[in-house]
């Protein structure tokens, strides 16, 4: 057993939490049904201020989970998939600030989802689980925030399907929040977004023993259908430029081709390798409610006019990013989003950084994004009259200019 040494920057050895509601009345869905009881996984970060004001909320993407920072153990290998930006000094400060992030329901980490049992079966769900949306995920998250006794977030923050569910938070429940930071997503779905998700579902379907989501009690996993999902899915958080300066047409561990259909290229057997890996941490049942989540989400609705979506939402100050090189939510999301936010008057701050790593970039571009959202939250401390702690002077990076 390899003892794990913590940084001086991480939070630490993390405790995982639960939280169960709807034990006396049913939790009601988007599309009609109802679950009942739920439970939220979640993890804590730093510490509340007296009045409660210091509150940041991440939402973590479609593979993430509650445990987005720190450590669960002294032999835990790996920290939370956002150990870069939270913590001390960091992005996401956690001398300052109390950060909040809660597995989404349908998923595999915890929170009710397909793999749970069906109380009223005694069985898993399965496909018998209903389909949930953003805005139920989100609703959640407010039963989670209510539980913790928060009236209102300081900001809420999340990439890709995280940026999803804060762009949800600020359109219906903008009084529960002083601020959003939306990164590398969308408002809606488009067609090719849609394309690619049913590509990978039809991968589950399509393997024998995903057995129409009826597989947990046989031992046998569609495991197969969910790591060709999974490659499917990851091209599409790279770029051709990162792609090419990672792998290029290099050969992996031979010289010459072999002509036949082995995995002979780096590129394959990078896709391969987390592909497979893929299947060790996630359910083949969460990627399908998941993805038909994120298909479903559009703020557009019911009205076709996405400004409409935030005409309550101009007591909330936005920082939308976008990144150069994403082409799974290229720049021009973000753009249309800015443009229905400024429509109505909202306080919005838009930068598109140029960026070689694609859709991953919001992970990866670590210094910049530290940089861009410690000064965003440090201002916005200092507007709402925020008490934060004095941990040295923060160093700005100048006025942004809006750029659309």
């Amino acid at each position: 057993m390899t003892t794990t040494t913590v940084p001086a920057d991480s939070v630490g050895i993390v405790e995982e939490k639960t939280f169960t509601f709807a034990e006396d009345e049913p939790f009601c869905l988007e599309s009609g049904a109802t679950l009942a009881p739920v439970t939220i996984t979640y993890e804590t970060y730093g510490r509340l201020n007296e009045d409660r004001s210091n509150a940041i909320l991440v939402c973590h993407a479609l593979s993430g989970s509650a445990h987005a920072a720190g450590y669960h153990s002294a032999d835990d290998p790996k920290p939370g998939w956002w150990e870069d930006s939270i913590g001390p000094g960091k992005a996401l400060d956690t001398d300052r600030y109390f950060v909040i992030c809660s597995s989404v329901i349908g998923s595999c980490y915890g929170s009710t989802g397909p793999m749970d049992v069906n109380p009223a079966t005694g069985k898993p769900y399965g496909l018998h689980f209903p389909v949930v949306t953003i805005g139920d995920m989100v609703r959640a998250q407010v039963r989670l925030i209510d539980h913790l006794g928060i009236d209102q977030l300081l900001c809420v923050v999340g990439g890709s399907m995280g940026g999803m569910q804060v762009l949800e938070w600020a359109a219906h429940h903008p009084e529960r929040i002083k601020a959003a930071i939306p990164l590398a997503t969308t408002a809606q779905h488009s067609p090719m977004l849609i394309a690619f998700s049913e590509v990978g579902r039809q991968a589950i379907y399509a393997d024998p023993n995903w057995n129409n989501g009826d597989y947990y009690e046989n031992g046998k996993r569609p495991d197969a259908g969910l790591a060709v999902a999974r490659m499917v899915g990851h091209i599409t958080y790279l770029s051709e430029e990162s792609m090419q300066q990672k792998f290029g047409r290099r050969l992996q561990n031979m010289e010459q081709y072999g002509y036949e259909f082995e995995t002979e290229f780096q590129v394959e057997s990078y896709l391969k390798y987390n592909g497979n890996n893929f299947t060790r941490r996630f359910d083949a049942n969460s990627y399908l409610y998941v993805t038909k989540a994120m298909d479903y989400f559009d703020l557009a609705q019911p009205t076709g006019v996405l400004a409409a979506a935030f005409l309550n939402s101009l007591d909330v100050k936005f920082l939308v990013v976008s990144f150069t090189s994403d082409w799974l939510y290229p720049s021009y999301h973000s753009k249309n989003l800015v443009s229905a936010l400024t429509a109505v008057g909202a306080d919005v701050t838009y930068l598109d950084i140029k960026s070689s790593w694609g859709h991953d970039a919001f992970l990866l571009e670590v210094e910049t994004m530290t940089h861009l959202m410690g000064d965003f939250l440090a201002r916005l401390a200092r507007e709402e009259g925020v008490e934060l702690p004095e941990i040295g002077e923060i160093e700005e990076i100048g006025d942004w200019a809006l750029a659309v």
